[in-house]
């Protein structure tokens, strides 16, 4: 039998094309989620709701999101490419023109699902496609340009969000990415191809169910944790329950043929051993993302346009460092530049364990900005370096397991961090006063005393911030080159050829 040509080697693929379609898709979707933080106030205003309604503006989409990313390795299996992104970011683009016209809370919770079932699909399916696209030695380079997707995004959006809401209303926000949206739906069918492999799977309703629970039932306990305490009755059942499924769910996939989310690829050392720094990874890089904007705001009485500005520098940073950084990682491979940016991780994290109320805006934007700039070497090489030893048949499998564990770990990072915050200011408030001689009945010094509480919890929930920071250091110095070429992939084609 003939062996197919790896799409990595055609050349009549168009390569720039295809990734340009599907990053501008990664990138919108990525920028979208992190607009909401700063409106909600204005929201709950304008749709009158309270707070622990519109949470759900922002709990929802990352619920629907997450719960779909374990179900797109079957997806990228079953459909073309081509027919799997443009159906979804048509789905991202009706769900924004939905919220951007939507009279009241319930239709725009129908836009923000809508948005997060588009937007589920497309970051796996960006992976996947740099995967096939690209042979092993050159993946780095064109990881780097998703690693500007991943992290410029989300540092624009508070900016933009910020100035949008101080000078226009909240829906212009919708108006904003939909055009964009609309733009990258017309240049997926005029330039997108299909370069993944079909094969078809039926489909499995129990496992999706399951899946569902699971998945759907951490994420939610986790990001209620935050606001009800861990030891809230709704978050206990609720987690209890999405580990019960997900324990059924992996089991039903590993005893089956063709499993819609393949377990397996844990078999490999080096994939096991960057997810989990992956995850130790997550938690400290959504750290400043959660603390420094609460600190900026409540403490410093920052607006939320300057809370914004902040992360300017670092994301302009992160923007010039990626390409750079994938292009080393094709060189010298991902354990020296996790060793480095991990070590500057670490120093620069724990030095956002020492705020006080009078840290300066300046110290903010240095620190800030040194930590993007080691965080610009470890996110995409080490996720590169896990998926770069699985064969080609598991790159859907492995790409939406780091996603989806990366997803969990991040809500469930967010609630930890969140709790260790509010528990430690609620704890110090007393000492605080008796330390400080401050008089409780005096709204002044309640005022301060309740500055100094809140800045000894952010300061603590940095110091569980950084203890990840350094595990994942640590964890660096076993990653292995593993392969650098294309050999692997090659001949396990061959053999699959030879076995049919």
């Amino acid at each position: 039998m003939t062996v197919a040509t790896p799409i990595s080697q055609r050349t009549d693929i168009r390569r720039g094309p295809i990734l340009t379609v599907i990053l501008l898709g990664a990138f919108v979707s990525l920028l979208n989620q992190t607009l909401m933080n700063v409106a909600l106030p204005s929201i709950m205003v304008d749709l009158k709701i309270g707070e622990s309604t519109a949470q759900w503006i922002t709990t929802g989409f990352m619920l629907v999101n997450g719960v779909l990313i374990p179900i797109t390795a079957f997806l990228m299996e079953k459909f073309t490419t081509r027919q799997l992104f443009i159906t979804a970011i048509s789905l991202f683009t009706v769900g924004t023109l939905v919220c951007g016209i939507a009279p009241d809370f319930l239709t725009l919770m129908t836009g923000r699902v809508i948005q997060a079932i588009g937007a589920g699909i497309i970051m796996p399916l960006l992976t996947t496609v740099v995967l096939a696209l690209f042979p092993v030695e050159k993946r780095g380079g064109a990881m780097g340009l998703i690693g500007i997707a991943m992290i410029f995004a989300p540092a624009v959006g508070p900016t933009l969000s910020g100035f949008i809401v101080e000078n226009y209303s909240w829906r212009v926000l919708f108006y904003v990415i939909a055009p964009i949206a609309l733009i990258n739906v017309i240049i997926a069918v005029i330039f997108l191809r299909n370069v993944t492999e079909r094969k078809f799977p039926k489909i499995d309703v129990v496992a999706i169910i399951l899946s569902t629970i699971g998945f759907g039932g951490v994420l939610y306990g986790a990001s209620t944790a935050g606001s009800h305490g861990w030891g809230s009755a709704s978050v206990l059942v609720t987690i209890i329950i999405g580990f019960i499924s997900l324990a059924l769910f992996v089991t039903r996939e590993l005893r089956s043929e063709k499993p819609m989310l393949d377990f397996r690829v844990f078999k490999n050392g080096i994939f096991s051993l960057t997810t989990v720094i992956n995850v130790a990874l997550t938690v400290a890089m959504f750290a400043p993302m959660l603390l420094i904007p609460i600190y900026l705001q409540n403490v410093l009485g920052i607006s939320p346009l300057h809370s914004g500005l902040m992360l300017m520098p670092g994301a302009i940073v992160m923007g010039i460092m990626s390409p750079i950084t994938g292009k080393l990682f094709d060189k010298i491979g991902a354990r020296p530049l996790a060793i480095v940016g991990l070590a500057i991780t670490t120093v620069t994290t724990f030095m956002l364990t020492k705020l006080t109320v009078d840290t300066t805006y300046g110290y903010l934007i240095a620190v800030y900005t040194v930590r993007m700039f080691g965080m610009s070497m470890i996110m995409m090489p080490i996720m590169t370096a896990g998926l770069n030893q699985l064969p080609p048949r598991l790159h859907p499998h492995g790409t939406a397991m780091v996603n989806t564990i990366r997803a969990v770990a991040g809500a469930i990072g967010t609630a930890l961090l969140v709790t260790v915050m509010t528990t430690e200011a609620k704890d110090s408030i007393k000492g605080i006063i008796v330390e400080h001689s401050l008089n409780p009945q005096n709204k002044v010094d309640m005022k301060h005393a309740m500055d100094l509480a809140q800045v000894q919890g952010i300061n603590h929930a940095f110091l569980i911030a950084t203890i990840f920071a350094a595990v994942a250091l640590v964890l660096s110095f076993f990653i292995r080159r593993g392969r650098t070429s294309q050999d692997e992939d090659t001949n396990f084609n061959k053999k699959t050829a030879t076995a049919e």
